[in-house]
């Protein structure tokens, strides 16, 4: 447990985790700064704070705060380039990320979820499998709920999706089990380039042991490089080759060789579609199962899982047409892997704030899928420059636009697949938010029919 009564913390963003931190801090005797680039009119909310003894500094980030303070505490969001962060560390003043605060305060033993795609999947069905075990169990981290509000709780397991952002800022940050589940390019608008971008997601083994495991993707090259130098046990799944220990996919068999037993699964007994997320059930069973899960209340709890709101939720079926809102689906590979699990023809609504992804890769994947792409957003011109030649494209200036647009546009037997590869910022406050729009717009529309 660090002591942190009577230093000087500042915390920057002012989102959740920041309040979070906000909170922790002031409970343990802290004079806390919480700094925000936006303006105290835009964060009005604060005033509170304030009358609580917290230092607002909106508006930007005050250096001469930030190089007087004994600790820096970030929120994800928040860059280490940021200049006033830089001039503090260059006085030596420790910054520190959001899971790193928490973990040193932490008891129970952690799984942390982290990879390009299937993070928040993978880590609902660990919490729904240790759930079905009786264990009291957090799950949070990236996925919404800060691991900061896991503090001053008692838990039998702690699971956390985590970011490499959230990887950025750790030192002696420690999971029992480290879960890398994927890897493509992703958030190249924060990184110069796709070696930073994995360097940050190798930080999950920088400091796992002889007695932690790393679960990897044995059919992800890049995922086996990084986890290469971990001093850590390793264990395997694959949906590719059945492997001699660990977890692989066989025909419609999920098969679990460990200790010299195997275990097989039906896989059409599961509710979630699409080798993605057999992927992350065979990642999810793994922890349990090592833990002493019996085996059929691990199976029986990811059967039962139906799969995350704004992630290839079926929304209705109209006119012979499937609507689909898989808003979460913020970068290139998360697309690709999405349309894999639906039949031509597809009509595609993309588009929002460019994350540097390989749009040509999408270009691939949409041959003989996708019929039409409807483009909305900031991103909307790139991705038309890598698409045109493969696919028919349109533009819509709203999201509910491209709804309507989309309905005139997709013949019977086809589905519309809302899957932006970009972030949502542009338009919206959150993925979140985008999948809310789309899905009201969507149960809005009338049968045409009846129009």
């Amino acid at each position: 447990m660090a002591a942190y009564d009577g230093q000087q913390v500042v915390v920057v963003g002012a989102g959740r985790t920041g309040l979070a931190l906000t909170a922790f801090f002031l409970g343990r005797g802290a004079r806390v700064v919480l700094s925000d680039s936006r303006s105290a009119a835009e964060r009005p909310e604060l005033t509170a704070l304030a009358n609580q003894g917290v230092t607002l500094d909106c508006g930007g980030h005050s250096p001469e705060l930030f190089v007087a303070a004994d600790l820096i505490a970030i929120s994800p969001g928040v860059p280490l380039t940021l200049p006033a962060i830089v001039a503090a560390q260059r006085q030596g003043v420790p910054v520190l990320g959001e899971i790193e605060v928490a973990c040193r305060e932490l008891t129970a033993p952690l799984v942390a979820i982290t990879g390009t795609n299937g993070k928040s999947t993978t880590t609902c069905l660990l919490g729904e499998v240790f759930s079905a075990w009786g264990k009291r169990s957090f799950v949070g981290g990236n996925l919404g709920t800060p691991l900061i509000e896991a503090v001053d709780e008692q838990w039998d397991w702690l699971l956390a999706e985590i970011s490499s952002f959230q990887l950025e800022a750790i030192d002696t940050f420690r999971p029992r089990y480290g879960l890398l589940l994927n890897l493509s390019p992703d958030h190249l608008d924060r990184y110069p380039d796709l070696d930073a971008y994995l360097a940050a997601k190798q930080q999950l083994f920088l400091n796992m042991a002889d007695d932690d495991v790393a679960v990897l993707n044995a059919d992800d090259p890049q995922v086996l490089a990084l986890a290469e130098a971990a001093d850590c046990r390793k264990v395997l799944f694959s949906s590719r080759r059945l492997l001699a220990e660990g977890m692989s996919l066989l025909g419609d068999e999920l098969v679990w060789r460990w200790a010299g037993e195997e275990t097989r699964f039906a896989a059409d007994q599961l509710q979630l579609c699409g080798s993605h997320n057999l992927e992350n059930v065979m990642a999810a069973l793994i922890p349990p199962l090592l833990e002493g899960c019996p085996t059929k209340t691990a199976w029986s709890a990811v059967c039962a899982f139906s799969g995350l709101e704004h992630r290839m939720a079926k929304v209705r079926e109209l006119d012979g047409v499937a609507w689909y809102n898989d808003s979460k689906g913020t970068n290139v590979g998360s697309v690709v892997k999405s349309l894999a699990g639906l039949s031509a023809p597809v009509t595609l609504i993309a588009g929002g704030r460019d994350k540097g992804g390989d749009y040509g890769l999408l270009a691939e994947a949409a041959v003989g899928k996708v019929g039409h792409l409807i483009l909305i957003g900031e991103a909307a011109k790139r991705i038309r420059t890598a698409l045109e030649d493969n696919v028919t494209c349109h533009q819509a200036t709203t999201l509910e636009e491209a709804v309507c647009l989309a309905q005139q546009l997709t013949p019977c037997g086809g589905s519309v697949l809302l899957s932006p590869a970009c972030s949502s910022f542009d338009m919206f406050n959150s993925y979140a938010e985008r999948g809310e729009v789309f899905v009201q717009a969507v149960q809005q529309l009338i049968a045409k029919g009846e129009g």
